[in-house]
């Protein structure tokens, strides 16, 4: 009876040794991909607190018991079982939600599905919405969910590749230029060099656009040397050796390098933005004129004809002070057909890019480290010109100046007074949230008619910077 009794202890033992060991080998399977991401979430995650400003105070409160929750999530995250032997999502970030399939993985784009087999588990699907805005959720109701299914089975594979994919979404904000470069680019360029810092890997895009993919060309043929993949404009299956789906964003304009395992800046991004323009070895541009009298370029850059806000009322008397203080002005008034290649061959051999708070200022990424930055900002948008353009000028080591208007200077006067709270204290206006109908106030109804005494010491200011950067140039 004893020898019977421990031979099936023995069994028994040998039972549970052999279960540990194939728990062990499904968790190896799957948690080098739950810890790559972690490693960079629980970083990213934290990066928060430096844009909550943007919100009203309440919401920023919100914003930052969650940060407190998440990193407490993230901390314990190592906890969790994944959700699939090949899929892992971390979904603890506030700007983003990130998948990944470590593993082969089957896109058919007419189902907007990608297929992992895992023969011995029944079926598990995840959901994505590839665009990172997470926190804006009119935004994120507009964008494509994307399935990541893995079962007994997946579709047969008719386009191979031996590159991973990196997915997201070309919609949301996506036809604004500032948007496209903070929502897409950059988080692109960060994603990339966090996941495949050998830049092999191929762009699969959600909802993609013919003249997103013309204007942006350059930039993403020097990203990805691989074609695009479009999900709306295939129906053929293809097969990747592994797929990372969403985009990481470390906050406005910024790439925070201590978040990145290769430790990327964002004067590499715009290391790549020159590859792009120039296909050539990154070089100093030579100085446009030999002689030392060399007056400095400055772009004036101005608000289309199409839009009526944000513009300035007196812009001719203003170019009149800008050369008699010695520029050369050009001016430049982007629109969505403007060749980008032609905008930084402009920028880049500027000494000066002076120009209104609003999107087209996010061609200061096309600026030479040292040349200089000024932005007029409007009333109202204080916060929105430091964390949006201010973020540019000393990502890339541009001299940065800021003129800020006064109350006389804003059209918003003759239509609400000069004691309106709107414009005694727009901060105070602010606090008590950030509407449709306040946002439009500030950012659609007000043109700018700069006082030319006052806004000549700054001028003058700029001159003398861009005179310095010009002798360090010879």
């Amino acid at each position: 009876m004893k020898k019977i009794l421990g031979s099936s202890r023995a069994a028994i033992a040998t039972t549970l040794f052999c279960l540990l060991l194939l728990w062990f080998h499904t968790m190896s399977l799957s948690m080098s991909s739950i810890s790559r991401i972690n490693n960079i979430i629980a970083a990213t995650s934290l990066s928060w607190s430096s844009s909550t400003y943007t919100f009203n105070n309440d919401q920023a409160r919100k914003f930052s018991n969650l940060q407190e929750q998440n990193q407490v999530m993230v901390s314990t995250l190592g906890k969790f079982l994944p959700m699939s032997n090949q899929i892992s999502c971390n979904r603890t970030c506030l700007r983003y939600d990130l998948c990944t399939i470590d593993g082969s993985t089957v896109l058919d784009p007419t189902t907007s599905t990608f297929f992992t087999m895992d023969p011995t588990s029944p079926v598990h699907v995840e959901k994505i919405r590839p665009y990172p805005r997470k926190y804006e959720d009119y935004i994120m109701g507009q964008i494509k969910e994307l399935n990541l299914v893995s079962g007994p089975s997946s579709p047969q594979c008719t386009i191979r590749h031996e590159a991973p994919a990196i997915v997201f979404s070309a919609r949301g904000h996506t036809g604004n230029f500032f948007h496209a470069f903070n929502d897409g680019l950059i988080p692109l360029f960060i994603t990339a060099s966090s996941f495949y810092p050998d830049g092999d890997f191929i762009i699969v895009v959600s909802e993609f656009h013919d003249w997103w993919q013309s204007k942006y060309a350059e930039i993403l043929k020097v990203l990805s040397k691989h074609p695009i993949v479009a999900l709306e404009k295939d129906n053929a299956t293809h097969c990747f050796p592994s797929a990372t789906l969403g985009l990481i964003a470390h906050g406005f304009m910024t790439i925070d390098p201590t978040l990145i395992p290769t430790s990327k800046t964002l004067m590499h991004f715009r290391d790549l933005i020159e590859k792009a323009y120039t296909q050539n070895p990154i070089l100093p541009s030579p100085p446009l004129d030999p002689k030392p009298e060399r007056r400095p370029r400055l772009v004036l850059t101005c608000r289309g004809n199409d839009v009526s806000s944000r513009r300035i009322l007196n812009q001719d008397e203003v170019i009149q002070v800008m050369k008699e203080i010695g520029f050369d002005v050009i001016v430049f008034q982007p629109n969505r057909y403007t060749s980008l290649s032609e905008a930084y061959a402009m920028l880049n051999s500027s000494h000066v890019m002076v120009g209104v708070h609003g999107a087209a200022l996010t061609h200061a990424l096309f600026l030479r480290p040292r040349s200089v930055f000024m932005q007029v900002v409007p009333i109202g948008t204080e916060w929105a010109a430091d964390a949006f353009y201010g973020r540019i000028a000393k990502g890339l080591n541009v001299n940065y100046l800021e003129y800020k208007i006064r109350v006389e200077e804003s059209s918003l006067m003759e239509k609400y007074g000069k004691d309106n709270v709107l414009l005694k204290d727009p901060s105070a206006v602010q606090k008590k949230g950030w509407p449709t109908e306040i946002m439009d106030i500030y950012l659609k109804q007000q043109n700018v008619k700069l006082d030319l005494v006052r806004f000549r010491k700054s001028l003058k200011s700029a001159y003398l910077m861009a005179k310095k950067f010009m002798h360090k140039e010879r």
